[in-house]
């Protein structure tokens, strides 16, 4: 009889113990997440230091993102120098090029770059979020660029087909239109000195869930993805959008997702697996948990690069 009860009080314990353990590991894993966006945010500072700009968000769909032109400056030096580089001078930092120029190879699946899209890159990934290779093998990561207050492949000034109250007020990362044969015109880098919100208040980088399965949200190497935007708050329970429905799986563990339309553009929300918020970072270097309840104005200001709202840190 006394080893039941002794059991039993064992049981408890360790049944009061046990959400203690969980909160203190995730306490441990929220910590790396946010020292992982200090990382990637002074990679930027560093990239634009070398190159007097930011690096583009996306060449296209498939030609590279910021996240080539970033490995050198995460310690990946020998990763970059696998990927498939382009002549010498061309933009992209070596990557980019339209498929005119050279067809296929600067392709993220093509072969010789799939040596680096395959690798897991930790410094990409939330500890709190779970892998997943949905292509190929080819590594999804749970980071991605911010393009403003509208829609993925924005246009600095037009206004969000839906509400035509808001209008893009630009965003510290644009993307360069590649077209069948050559670049069709808009998109470039810029340099912190175009931010002229502050780079205080203007968000740079964001969480993003990694999808599963077949779901390509957090396939960042792909131009779709590569970015967020703060249409929606943090950890919306409106969904996602994509093109192709195959492309997200509207089944948990994922996020809601839905297809997009005319009114509904591509659109990737801010999300993590950290309870009551996500993780962002700061054009300035700076990085903090951001709470699923900050009001939807101020969150979409944070993310405009020329908007002139007035915000104070109290705010967030």
């Amino acid at each position: 009889m006394e080893l039941l009860v002794v059991i039993a009080i064992i049981g408890i314990l360790i049944a009061l113990l046990l959400p203690a353990v969980q909160a203190a590991r995730e306490a441990a894993r929220r910590a790396q997440c946010l020292n992982n966006f200090k990382q990637i945010s002074l990679a930027v500072h560093n990239y634009h230091d070398a190159n007097r700009a930011i690096m583009v968000g996306a060449y296209g769909c498939c030609w590279g993102t910021w996240k080539v032109a970033m490995l050198p400056y995460i310690e990946q030096q020998p990763l970059f120098q696998l990927y498939e580089h382009g002549p010498k001078g061309t933009a992209s930092d070596g990557y980019g090029d339209p498929p005119s120029a050279r067809p296929w190879r600067n392709r993220y699946s093509h072969p010789v770059n799939m040596q680096v899209t395959t690798v897991q890159i930790p410094t990409f990934l939330c500890p709190s979020d779970r892998p997943n290779a949905p292509i190929l093998g080819i590594q999804s990561h749970s980071y991605a660029a911010n393009y403003g207050n509208t829609y993925i492949y924005y246009t600095e000034g037009a206004k969000h087909p839906s509400d035509s109250t808001l209008v893009h007020m630009g965003a510290p990362f644009d993307w360069v239109r590649v077209g069948a044969t050559a670049e069709a015109g808009g998109g470039r880098s810029q340099n912190f000195s175009a931010i002229t919100d502050g780079l205080s208040n203007t968000l740079l980088f964001g969480e993003v869930i990694i999808g599963q399965g077949t779901d390509l949200r957090g396939f960042s190497w792909w131009g779709d993805a590569s970015g967020f935007t703060t249409y929606l708050p943090p950890n919306s329970p409106l969904p996602d959008r994509i093109y192709t429905a195959s492309y997200c799986q509207n089944v948990k563990p994922n996020p809601p997702c839905d297809v997009s339309t005319s009114a509904e553009p591509i659109n990737f929300a801010a999300r993590s697996r950290h309870p009551g918020g996500v993780q962002v970072s700061f054009c300035d270097g700076s990085a903090r948990f951001i709470s699923d309840t900050i009001d939807l104005t101020v969150w979409r200001a944070l993310s405009t690069a020329r908007g002139s709202e007035p915000i104070s840190g109290s705010q967030f």
